[in-house]
């Protein structure tokens, strides 16, 4: 495809969208806009994009997509301002936004005027945020969920797909509804429970000074969501809050049920609570991405010696093998240190494992 693409907001998801079209579409025209100058002037360095915009008017007018990358609440203003401006007859506006009713809502004016918006939410994400981040394999195999409205052009939402399949991404089609309700259920409701258990254990931690220190591990690992954007979560729950608030009410339940077994001693059904936790949770797929970005971690046992961590990272350096975030575990039973390497992709952490075990005798395992 030929023509020219307007990307608003340079952040992760922006610029790898920018990065998936270019490669696919080499002959089409990538032009970017930030509020932050300084994202935009990484974004033309980097070759994200191909030209600037210095507004939003300058970069749409002649667009054949025009792609909102922007939160929430942001991205409602900007549909708005689109509505007025004099664009394209046959120009796809689309979004990235983690809530889709309200945002649909929001592009009513530009239906009114014969634009097409279809809503998107590509699942994707890193340890790691701005342009600089963003690379053309963010979204393959991950799920990339479009919501247009009922009288949607079925051309147009293929046409879309033409535009994005750079990503290599898994397009699903639903209500804005429904994806709601979805990512309320398996994105937004965990986020608040990680978030509560933190804040619940930071509470405890000022009458238990040693609470810190024993978080030091699994604890971090299995609460790490709870370190997303506090912006960007206030504008998503604030956007779904009768999901949110139902999610809840069932949790109030489930817990209660959960006292109940503590309160009645009984053996058998605590041991089939979590063995039916177990066994639905060993059922999920395993590799495929879905609405939590997953982290591809390797632990790797290392002996407490000068040198070691610059030793285990060369060896990945070597290899060609890029690293997203390290660290080193200082609580664990049995073992003298765990580095703990986490990595972009699935492949690139098998491939890290293979390399280690290659150069050393280290143990090493991905957490699961």
């Amino acid at each position: 495809m030929k023509g020219r693409v307007f990307v608003i907001g340079l952040g992760l998801i922006g610029g790898s969208l920018a990065l998936c079209i270019k490669k696919e579409h080499p002959e089409s025209t990538i032009i970017g806009f930030d509020i932050n100058r300084e994202q935009v002037r990484l974004a033309k360095m980097l070759g994200v994009i191909d030209e600037t915009a210095e507004n939003i008017p300058d970069g749409s007018q002649y667009a054949d997509l025009i792609i909102v990358s922007a939160p929430v609440n942001d991205s409602k203003t900007i549909l708005k301002a689109l509505s007025t401006l004099p664009l394209k007859p046959d120009v796809i506006i689309t979004d990235t936004g983690s809530t889709k009713k309200i945002i649909v809502e929001n592009a009513a004016d530009l239906r009114d005027k014969g634009i097409t918006f279809i809503g998107g939410h590509p699942m994707a994400g890193s340890h790691k945020s701005g342009v600089s981040a963003a690379k053309d394999i963010l979204f393959e195999n991950a799920f990339y969920l479009l919501t247009p409205v009922e009288v949607a052009d079925t051309g147009k939402v293929d046409e879309l797909k033409d535009w994005l399949k750079g990503t290599k991404a898994k397009f699903l089609t639903i209500t804005p509804d429904n994806h709601d309700y979805l990512t309320g259920i398996v994105s937004h409701f965990p986020h608040i429970i990680a978030a509560s258990i933190v804040r619940q254990t930071e509470k405890l931690s000022e009458s238990e000074s040693l609470i810190p220190r024993l978080a030091a591990g699994g604890f971090r690992d299995i609460t790490r969501i709870a370190s997303s954007s506090p912006n960007m979560w206030k504008d998503i729950l604030l956007h779904n809050r009768e999901n949110l608030i139902a999610l809840l009410n069932q949790w109030q339940e489930e817990m209660e049920g959960v006292k109940e077994l503590l309160q009645t001693g009984n053996e058998k059904d605590i041991y089939q609570y979590f063995y039916q936790a177990k066994q639905y949770r060993d059922s999920l797929p395993a590799k495929e991405k879905g609405a939590i970005p997953a982290f591809y971690d390797l632990y790797v046992d290392i002996p407490d010696v000068p040198g070691i961590v610059s030793e285990v990272t060369g060896y990945l350096a070597k290899e060609n093998i890029s690293i997203t975030n390290i660290r080193i575990l200082e609580t664990r039973e049995d073992i003298i240190g765990v580095l703990v390497i986490s990595f972009q992709t699935e492949g690139d952490r098998q491939r890290a494992e293979k390399c280690i075990l290659t150069y050393t005798n280290y143990s090493t395992s991905n957490g699961s």
